[in-house]
């Protein structure tokens, strides 16, 4: 059902002081390759048959090290020319999709999956679908509070304690954001997810594989002593 994907690779990595220096975010080290491979091999290894990369600041170096293959996917590229934000970014990239959904996934954070359980929730329910993952502490993340299999209400950052968070992985309708107007850049939280949500339509896959984000140097850290070696 599910056979292209779109991935967010336009992040600045501000918060990675060093690591990040002069590297577009997704091109940081991790295990001895930029981070977005990981992503790639994942996605490779669901079958997906080809990958958007929504890139920008310092596309150039995502474009140039990843080309339009990786294995047997194909690989294009949507390069923002002024900040869209995650929502901007996402309306412009889905407009050059062809499936009735398409996978997407945030281009700094790694979460196991299972992509038979998204495409089941999607199709039963027509409706977007978000991947959501359990964490010791939800307070950098902020939470998602979810009641029989629909996310019901994004809570803001800083709840300290144990719950679910927004994993990064989506399952969106091309069409989902058609008719959305808001002034550049916009967020596709507040954009599409939430009003989804309220309106009881935003259905929840809850997924206990592991989850590492790279936004910040201590997760970094943990993300390069052998996160992805197990």
């Amino acid at each position: 059902m599910i056979h292209e994907a779109l991935i967010l690779a336009g992040g600045f990595g501000t918060r990675l002081g060093e690591a990040a220096q002069h590297l577009a975010k997704p091109m940081v080290e991790v295990g001895g390759r930029p981070f977005l491979a990981w992503i790639l091999d994942q996605l490779a290894e669901k079958k997906i048959g080809k990958v958007l990369l929504s890139v920008g600041y310092r596309a150039h170096q995502v474009i140039g090290h990843f080309g339009t293959r990786w294995g047997a996917m194909e690989l294009v590229y949507e390069e923002e020319r002024s900040p869209r934000g995650t929502g901007g970014a996402v309306q412009a990239a889905l407009k050059r999709l062809d499936g009735e959904y398409v996978l997407t996934v945030n281009g700094d954070s790694f979460v196991e999956f299972d992509l038979a359980m998204i495409e089941a929730a999607a199709r039963e329910s027509r409706n977007p679908v978000v991947v959501a993952v359990g964490v010791e502490d939800t307070a950098r993340f902020g939470r998602l509070e979810i009641q029989r299999g629909r996310v019901t209400r994004f809570v803001e950052k800083g709840i300290s304690g144990a719950g679910y968070i927004n994993a990064g992985v989506y399952a969106l309708p091309v069409a989902c954001m058609d008719g959305i107007t808001a002034p550049m850049p916009f967020s596709l939280e507040t954009a599409l997810l939430e009003p989804f949500a309220l309106a009881g339509r935003l259905q929840a896959v809850v997924t206990g594989g592991r989850f590492i984000d790279i936004g910040v140097p201590e997760d970094l850290a943990r993300a390069r002593e052998g996160f992805f070696d197990r």
